[in-house]
């Protein structure tokens, strides 16, 4: 088919917008799918995106439609995530299209990550088609909706097209309009082969199986290419076409969308954003679209059985090939064992990747308290960057300690602002400005530290507002502040599971809790065992385990007092020695419950 008869889109919206209903209707409309096959969230392929009901991978399906002007046209389709940890996937989603569909909620409104997506398709140069969904609700408010398209998005509301994926109303439109506004694939001059890698997926019979845009050239069975950022040769053993399910094709040229398969065996000789080329005449300049992703926010990940740490180690790597923000090194805890210090995007990305851990791989793990990269500057002028807290230098050798920061853009009704802006004083935030959106509804521009967010920062303003509203956030520059570790000592002895980068206004609160649930867990002993929590020598919260006791006097029915005396007295010393002496044996369950009541 003629690359002018192509069209390559993606659906961008705010999680739960209707993205993957939309994705189901055109799935529907252009026959891809037949009635009897279709399900709900037909291109959600993990049971985890089905039953929470959010896109974690970005899907891609090749469509073809017969437009009113008689031709049938090849539709490219990315249906991408909504929710701010993956916007990485949005991107490399974006960098492989033409043109986005940008779908509004008719109740909801235009939301924080709508407008955060709309501006990733602006910067691409994409061309926009605003879709108004779920027009059939009884609480949609239109021109509500179309008058915030103008004044948030800058988009004229008579662009946009009023639809309901649920019903099927506006399908037609939506297709045609793809048609005539998004333009076909530009051709490179020189026609050398660049395909774009947007995705990839690990087979174990295949190998790596990547997903790619092919922009110029084309790729056939028997093609000698060459990865560009890695500088690895293979020959092409496969190609084809998602429809959604992988079809074999005989070749994909420009313009297309689909799935190469070379014999690439590990997850490290691929990288997501890489751009393949020939090797026989390679082109000089690889694409737009690669980009290092830095985690954010980092945690352990250990085995509870440490004979599987092997198998966790090879999941790990099979989890990283099609999750590029995903970093992993091995550590090695005291009390936890080996494991793994992963890297993650946000809480959310780290909490589905425990949740793939479990599900795909059955590995039965636990994870420490997620903490972020701070910056630390010693007194002899070097920084270093400590994503663990046992990697802290010695307090007398830093000058300062610097933390990252977030720009966040908040959107809320008008009546809670009051509640969002004390949470945000709460969390050592700072309200930039108030920008009123409508009649109805404001949006904060806040300074924040990432680490006040991480856990349930988003969780409260959503119940604060009643699910009204919304977050959205980018990363900001380091800033001086004053930070300490936080050790829990048991019976005097630093356990590393359990330290912590807090604020030094927050370091007791934070200690109180830990050593009242560590009290909690921990059984009692034959000597009295102290759980305290320090910065460097300062004790700022203090809990004592039980006793369990023996009554040495018990054989003694009568006779002189002294007997009984010299017994106790024994037992007396006999304790004194054994705390010198003893270790307090922490079972594995009493570190499971401290570090779940922690997260």
């Amino acid at each position: 088919m003629p690359s002018k008869l192509t069209r390559n889109l993606c659906i961008i919206a705010h999680i739960d917008h209707g993205k993957t209903t939309l994705s189901d209707r055109l799935l529907q409309r252009t026959g891809t799918v037949s009635n009897r096959e279709i399900e709900d969230q037909y291109l959600d392929a993990m049971d985890l995106e089905r039953e929470r009901g959010i896109t974690i991978k970005a899907h891609p399906v090749t469509m073809h439609y017969t437009a009113r002007d008689g031709n049938n046209y090849k539709l490219n389709l990315i249906d991408t995530p909504g929710h701010v940890d993956f916007t990485y996937e949005v991107s490399r989603s974006l960098s492989a299209c033409e043109g986005a569909v940008v779908l509004v909620d008719a109740a909801q409104g235009v939301e924080a990550q709508t407008v955060a997506n709309y501006h990733l398709a602006v910067k691409q140069g994409l061309k926009i088609i605003p879709v108004i969904n779920k027009i059939d609700l009884p609480n949609a408010n239109l021109e509500a909706v179309k008058q915030q398209l103008e004044d948030i998005l800058a988009i004229p509301a008579e662009e946009a097209i009023l639809a309901s994926a649920k019903a099927g109303i506006g399908i037609e439109d939506i297709l045609e309009a793809v048609i005539q506004r998004v333009p076909p694939p530009a051709s490179a001059g020189d026609n050398k082969l660049r395909a774009l890698v947007f995705d990839s997926v690990f087979d174990t019979y295949r190998g790596v199986v990547a997903y790619v845009r092919v922009v110029s050239g084309e790729l056939r069975a028997g093609t000698p290419v060459l990865l560009m950022q890695t500088n690895q040769k293979y020959e092409v053993k496969e190609v084809g076409i998602f429809t959604p399910k992988p079809l074999k094709a005989e070749i994909l040229r420009a313009g297309d969308s689909g799935y190469v398969v070379a014999n690439i065996k590990t997850t490290a000789e691929l990288k997501i954003g890489d751009t393949i080329t020939s090797s026989v005449q390679p082109a000089t300049d690889a694409l737009p679209g690669f980009k290092e992703v830095h985690p954010m926010v980092f945690a352990g990940i250990y085995p509870i059985n440490s004979a599987d740490f092997e198998a966790l180690k090879v999941a790990l790597g099979k989890l990283q090939l099609n999750d590029s923000a995903l970093t992993f090194i091995q550590e090695n805890s005291v009390a936890l064992g080996f494991g793994f210090r992963c890297g993650f995007l946000g809480l959310l990305h780290m909490e589905i990747v425990q949740e793939r851990l479990r599900r795909e791989y059955e590995m039965d793990i636990i994870s420490t308290y997620p903490s972020v990269v701070y910056q630390v500057l010693k007194t002899n002028g070097e920084i270093v960057e400590v994503d663990n807290p046992t990697f802290m230098p010695d307090p007398t050798f830093i000058e300062e300690i610097r933390e990252p920061m977030v720009k966040a853009f908040i959107m809320i009704p008008g009546e809670n602002i009051g509640d969002v802006l004390q949470l945000v004083r709460d969390r050592r935030g700072e309200c930039l400005h108030t920008e009123s959106l409508d009649s109805r509804r404001v949006m904060l521009t806040i300074d924040i530290p990432l680490n006040e967010i991480l856990v349930d920062f988003n969780d409260k303003i959503k119940s604060m507002t009643r699910g009204y509203g919304s977050m959205d956030y980018e990363f900001a520059p380091y800033r001086a502040s004053d930070l300490v570790k936080l050790d829990i000592l048991v019976n005097d002895e630093p356990m590393d599971a359990f330290s912590t980068i807090v604020h030094r206004e927050k370091a007791a609160a934070r200690g109180r809790q830990i050593t009242a649930k560590l009290k909690e867990v921990i059984p009692p002993q034959l000597f009295k065992v102290a759980l305290q929590a320090a910065i460097g020598g300062k004790i700022v919260a203090r809990e004592d385990v039980k006793t369990v006791g023996k009554n040495v006097i018990a054989k003694c029915y009568g006779g002189d007092i002294t007997r009984k005396r010299k017994l106790l007295e024994k037992q007396k010393e006999g304790k004194k020695k054994m705390k010198q002496f003893g270790k307090v044996n922490i079972p594995q369950e009493a570190f499971l419950e401290v570090l779940k009541s922690s997260n």
